[in-house]
C-alpha cells in the first residue's frame, strides 16, 4: 500500500470493455514527511474520493481484491480516504485541519 494525494484525472473513451464504469485519478505519492514525490500511479476510485484528498492506494495484484476491481485489469485502486496521518511522533496530515 501507498499513502498519495489524487492530483488530476484521466479520461479514455476507449478502453477495455470491463473498465467501464470506472473512475480513473492521478495519484502522486506522499513521503514520510508528507511531500510530494514525482513518482505517481493511475488508480481507479472504489471509495468515492475526489482532487486534493490525501488517499491509501494498494497496488498489484491487491488491487484487483476490491468488489469494484475485482476482475478487472487495474494495478492500482484508491481504497481508503485518509483523516489522520501521524509518524516519527508527530502528525503528518489531518483532514479536518486542511483547507
Amino acid at each position: 500500500m501507498l499513502v498519495g494525494r489524487i492530483v488530476g484525472t484521466v479520461v479514455a473513451t476507449q478502453k477495455e470493455p470491463r473498465l467501464e464504469g470506472l473512475k480513473f485519478f492521478v495519484v502522486k505519492r506522499v513521503d514520510i514527511d508528507g511531500g510530494l514525490s514525482e513518482a505517481f500511479v493511475v488508480a481507479v476510485d472504489a471509495v468515492g474520493a475526489g482532487l486534493g484528498e490525501t488517499v491509501l492506494c494498494a497496488t498489484g495484484s491487491a488491487a484487483r481484491q476490491t468488489p469494484l476491481t475485482e476482475g478487472r485489469p487495474v494495478d492500482a485502486v484508491v481504497m481508503a480516504i485518509i483523516d489522520t496521518w501521524d509518524a516519527n511522533g508527530r502528525v503528518v496530515y489531518d483532514k479536518a485541519k486542511e483547507g
